[in-house]
């Protein structure tokens, strides 16, 4: 069990936990007198023991536990020079998530292994200076290696909440795209259905007593019922969502209309990209280069469109006569296009010199998950 903890939480190899669990019946067996290795022996048993309690404990007798260990390492190393029960400590420290109490627990270990360590080198032990290279090893780890796994873990939670808010993100958007459906179905669909349902009954009513007025009744019905059915295509179109591949086809129509020369690199690609994020791009796009046909007066427009790996970016630039601050403050479409991307994290900037150039980003999001409990 311990072995797959180690393999599964740290990566450190089972062979290198093993060494060390063997190192300290040799420094042990090197005392002459049975007290000290019955003392010995007890200690280190004590010592796995506890260092496994210490694991699935929780709240204060963690420190309790932990606090056992030290005095085990201590003992261990003035009165076997067996140093090594140290770095199980500093290993152990790291994976406390409570901050006080990993501070706590990292100065109190710290400072009693340090004066181990001293005592040993004053006494002038010929086995301890044997290993000095090795114990200068173990006090580097018990400084750095409990902030390391400790930062590891603070940062594995931070990826875990993240994986889970873009978990909640998605079924919101989920849940709002349901609603939308369901309203435009509501004012569309069912408010036509309905005034087709009349206008049927009606013309059967009608059938005998007013043939040409049940006609007429009913050439309603077949214009409502196109409509009706246009709306549901539009709808249709709308849910299935737009690529930007399939926005610049639009655009190059609309901009070659409007008599405005396209600077574009058709050589761009997009890669890993959801279907969402690409949407969102091609209504701020398409929005963009409504104002830029409506409101710019410009001859020429200009659309960069760039993947990095921490960020997708479009410029649509023109040489028009600029925006002003009116316009700038009350939308002509740049209120939409800053609210969709701000729904994705993304970014909207607008310099207004020599025409204007509109720069939208979103992020590219890499989410890795990690799991692990403790206080």
């Amino acid at each position: 069990m311990l072995k797959n903890y180690f393999q599964k939480g740290s990566g450190i190899s089972p062979y290198i936990w093993t060494v060390f669990s063997i190192l300290p019946f040799y420094f042990i067996f090197q005392s002459s007198a049975t007290i000290d290795i019955i003392i010995g022996l007890a200690l280190t048993i004590l010592f796995f023991i506890t260092y496994r309690l210490a694991f699935i404990s929780k709240k204060w007798t963690v420190y309790l536990w932990t606090l056992i260990l030290i005095a085990i390492s201590t003992t261990m190393t003035i009165y076997f020079q067996f140093v090594y029960f140290a770095f199980y400590i500093a290993f152990y420290n790291g994976k406390i998530k409570n901050r006080v109490a990993f501070l706590t627990l990292y100065i109190i270990h710290l400072v009693s292994t340090t004066f181990s360590i001293n005592f040993n080198l004053i006494l002038k032990d010929e086995l301890f200076l044997k290993q000095l290279p090795f114990i200068i090893i173990i006090w580097i780890s018990v400084i750095l290696l409990p902030f390391n796994l400790y930062n590891k873990k603070k940062q594995e939670k931070l990826e875990e909440e993240l994986a889970y808010a873009n978990q909640r993100i998605a079924e919101l958007v989920k849940q709002e795209e349901r609603q939308r459906i369901a309203r435009d179905l509501h004012d569309t669909l069912g408010q036509k259905l309905s005034l087709i349902g009349l206008k049927s009954d009606l013309a059967r009513k009608l059938v005998y007593k007013n043939p040409e007025q049940a006609k007429s009744e009913m050439k309603d019905v077949q214009q409502t019922a196109r409509t009706a059915l246009n709306e549901v295509r539009k709808m249709v179109s709308q849910m299935r969502g737009i690529r930007l591949k399939e926005e610049m086809v639009r655009i190059k129509q609309l901009l070659g209309a409007a008599q405005i020369e396209l600077v574009f690199n058709e050589e761009w690609k997009l890669t890993n990209v959801s279907i969402f994020i690409e949407n969102i791009l091609s209504m701020c796009l398409k929005e963009a280069v409504n104002n830029v046909v409506k409101h710019s007066q410009a001859t020429v427009c200009e659309i960069r469109v760039e993947q990095t790996q921490n960020e997708i970016c479009i410029v649509v630039k023109d040489n028009g006569i600029g925006i002003n601050q009116g316009k700038l403050q009350n939308g002509s479409g740049l209120l939409g296009i800053n609210e969709r991307l701000d729904f994705v994290n993304g970014t909207l900037d607008i310099v207004n010199e020599h025409g204007t150039t509109i720069v939208m980003k979103v992020p590219n999001v890499v989410i890795q998950t990690g799991k692990e409990g403790r206080i």
